[in-house]
C-alpha cells in the first residue's frame, strides 16, 4: 500500500465514525502532498518537514513508503471491523444496491466535492447516486446542474443524477422553486426544523409532502437525532402518512445516517406492513460516509424486504422512469 492510498483509507474510515474533521482534513492534505512523492522510501522525519504533513501523518507516509501497514491504519480498520456482524440477508440485498438517493457535497452541508463524493460511491459498487444538496438557491442550484452535466461523462458509465433536499414548510410546501424541481431526477423531501409537539400539524405538513408529485422521497420523516444532541421523533399520524406514501408511490426513506436511523423500527415495520416503496439512503455529508448504507439493509432485510421495492437497488433507468412518471 502506497502513502496515498493508506491516507485515504484512513480518512475514509474517520469519516465513516464521524471524527474529528480536521483531522480528515489533514489526511487528506497530507495525501495530496504525498501524490508528488518519488516512489521510494522516506522516514518519519524527512515526511515530518513535507507542506501540509504533521508527526501523525509523517509516520503514516514513513511506513507506507516502505510497505508496512501504518499502525494507525491498523487501528482504524479495527474499529471500523468491530460491533456485530451483518447478517446473509443484509449483505446480499446491500449487493443489490446500485445507487443512493440522498448525499450532500461541499456545495451545501458536506465536506467533499460533487466528483469526490460520486466517485467514490462509483468505488463502492454503484451505478449512479443523487447529489441532494440542500437549501441551494435556484440560481446556485442551476449552477450544480451545470456541473453536473459536465461531470457525468468523465464518470460514465456511473452516472451523478440531479437532486435536492427541500425542506418542508409548515404549510406543506417546499422551499424551492417548483419549475425547477421538475427539472431534477431526484427530490427528497423532508422536515429539519423542530416540528414542534402538535401531531396533527406535522400529520398535515407530511401529507402535503407525501401526496406531492414533484416530491419522490420522503426523507428522515420523524426527524429524530441520536447524537449528542438528541432530539425526540415527531409524532403524527404514521398510517395516514404512510398510505399516502403508498397511493402516491413516494419512496420512504431508510436513513443510515447513525445519528438518525429513522424511521424508528417501530414505523419502519408499519411502512413496510402498508406496502410503501424505500431508498435506503446514507444521508452522506462525506465520502466514507456513502458505506452507511448496510446498516439500512440490515433494517430492511429484517421485515424481509426485498429489492423490488427498494428504489436504490434500481437499475438508473429503471429509477429515472419512476420519477419522470410521478
Amino acid at each position: 500500500m502506497d502513502p496515498v492510498t493508506a491516507l485515504e483509507r484512513i480518512a475514509f474510515l474517520l469519516e465513516r465514525e464521524l471524527a474529528d474533521p480536521q483531522r480528515i482534513e489533514a489526511l487528506r492534505t497530507a495525501a495530496e502532498t504525498a501524490a508528488a512523492l518519488p516512489p521510494e522510501p522516506i522516514d518519519a522525519a524527512q515526511a515530518a518537514r513535507l507542506p501540509g504533513v504533521d508527526a501523525v501523518t509523517a509516520r503514516v507516509i514513513a511506513d507506507a513508503s516502505v510497505g508496512r501497514s501504518p499502525q494507525y491504519l491498523l487501528e482504524t480498520e479495527a474499529r471500523a471491523a468491530a460491533g456485530p456482524a451483518p447478517t446473509a440477508a443484509a449483505i446480499r440485498l446491500r449487493e443489490k444496491l446500485q445507487g443512493d438517493c440522498h448525499l450532500h457535497s461541499d456545495w451545501s452541508v458536506g465536506t467533499a466535492s460533487p466528483e469526490r463524493m460520486a466517485r467514490t460511491a462509483r468505488a463502492l459498487g454503484h451505478h449512479w447516486a443523487a447529489l441532494t444538496d440542500r437549501g441551494l438557491a435556484p440560481d446556485r442550484l442551476r449552477e450544480q446542474l451545470d456541473l453536473i452535466e459536465q461531470l457525468n461523462p468523465r464518470l460514465a458509465p456511473f452516472r451523478l443524477l440531479t437532486g435536492t433536499e427541500c425542506e418542508i414548510l409548515p404549510d406543506g410546501t417546499l422551499d424551492q422553486d417548483e419549475d425547477l424541481l421538475r427539472r431534477l431526477d431526484v427530490v427528497v423531501a423532508a422536515v429539519h426544523t423542530d416540528p414542534g409537539d402538535d401531531p396533527a400539524a406535522t400529520t398535515r405538513r407530511l401529507l402535503a409532502a407525501a401526496r406531492n408529485p414533484l416530491v419522490d422521497v420522503l426523507g428522515h420523516c420523524t426527524g429524530r437525532r441520536l447524537g449528542e444532541h438528541p432530539r425526540p421523533p415527531a409524532e403524527f399520524d404514521a398510517d395516514a402518512v404512510f398510505t399516502a406514501c403508498r397511493e402516491h408511490d413516494t419512496a420512504v426513506e431508510i436513513n443510515c445516517h447513525p445519528d438518525r436511523r429513522d424511521p424508528p423500527d417501530d414505523l419502519l415495520a408499519r411502512a413496510a406492513d402498508l406496502g410503501c416503496l424505500f431508498a435506503i439512503d446514507t444521508d452522506a455529508h462525506a465520502p466514507g460516509q456513502l458505506d452507511w448504507q448496510l446498516d439500512g439493509c440490515g433494517r430492511a432485510a429484517a421485515l424481509g424486504l426485498d429489492a423490488e421495492r427498494v428504489v436504490t437497488a434500481w437499475s438508473v433507468d429503471h429509477l429515472l422512469a419512476w420519477t419522470g412518471a410521478r
